[in-house]
């Protein structure tokens, strides 16, 4: 199998592939292997009829007249037309596609944005639309091309990460760090967090990095509501008999800490509770399974900027 120089893919034109060490990662290839290629002497007058082409649109320009009345653009595309046609005509056809970096990219999607096939001019393909027709794929975060003549065509996909499953209206979605939907095939990342709520993706990377901060309670963290739009409600142990705790809506990292070092000193994730609130500065709230509340002094040291939250 053919592999990739060890090269930065820019979109752009080359007559030569780069020289370099080989990737040690092998392309996919997505098309039939190229044909033989053009003798020297075939390559050498096909320039030579390319660079006449240019020099000549170049030395006999068109009136202002023509650029006005839009002539002018017509004129250069005819112009372009018929230089692809030209250079198809001489053997630089698309034989084959290499792809690098897909992993999670279906191939269906790739070469229905690609809108290439097998035998096309490949001075035809429009880099840069193709670019973007690739980008609105939901796992593809970046994509680069590049001619390597005659005839392949080369790709560089970045894909995107899921970080947590979303939960919305019923329906399980993946997430990446920017918020983004990038599938729904959750048995592939059975060990997400899970994240509930409307906007909760907007704010679940800030959340990841707040649990982090405390990776023994992040260990025990089983979801995340969003709510209201301004705070987080964190469920730990198993659900639905798990513990919810009630962060503020400002400054929740503190909190967060002061429920780590609550723990460690009493175990009140251990106790017979249903949920702890933690939203008001000055006392902890938990509520038992029987329903009964108890203020606890345990919390009063906590720091808290602002007023809490209020919502339901």
């Amino acid at each position: 199998m053919r592999r990739l120089s060890d090269i930065t893919i820019q979109v752009d034109d080359r007559f030569a592939s780069p020289k370099g060490p080989v990737h040690p990662q092998t392309p996919t290839r997505m098309a039939v292997p190229r044909r033989r290629g053009m003798s020297p002497y075939v390559m050498k007058r096909v320039r030579r009829a390319l660079m006449g082409v240019s020099l000549l649109a170049l030395m006999t320009g068109l009136p202002a007249w023509a650029y006005v009345s839009g002539s002018y653009a017509k004129a250069v595309a005819e112009l372009r037309q018929d230089t692809v046609d030209l250079t198809g005509r001489a053997g630089f056809r698309v034989q084959d596609i290499f792809v690098e970096g897909r992993s999670r990219t279906p191939r269906e999607e790739l070469m229905a944005a690609l809108q290439v096939q097998r035998g096309d001019p490949i001075f035809g393909v429009d880099l840069t639309a193709t670019r973007q027709r690739l980008e609105e794929i939901s796992w593809v975060k970046t994509a680069t091309l590049e001619r390597r003549l005659p005839g392949e065509l080369h790709i560089l996909l970045s894909e995107r990460n899921p970080i947590a499953v979303w939960q919305n209206q019923g329906h399980y979605y993946l997430i990446d760090k920017d918020g983004l939907v990038v599938g729904d095939q959750l048995e592939d990342f059975p060990d997400l967090p899970l994240v509930v709520g409307e906007g909760a993706p907007d704010h679940a990377a800030a959340l990841l990095e707040m649990l982090a901060l405390e990776p023994d309670l992040q260990k025990r963290v089983r979801a995340a509501q969003w709510v209201s739009n301004r705070r987080w409600n964190i469920t730990f142990d198993h659900m639905p008999d798990g513990v919810d705790v009630r962060l503020p809506e400002e400054a929740p990292e503190e909190t967060w800490h002061e429920l780590a070092r609550i723990e460690k000193e009493q175990q009140v994730l251990e106790r017979k509770v249903t949920l702890i609130d933690m939203r008001l500065p000055d006392r902890l709230v938990m509520r038992s399974t029987g329903g009964a509340e108890e203020n606890s002094p345990a919390a009063q040291k906590a720091k808290h900027k602002g007023q809490p939250g209020k919502d339901a």
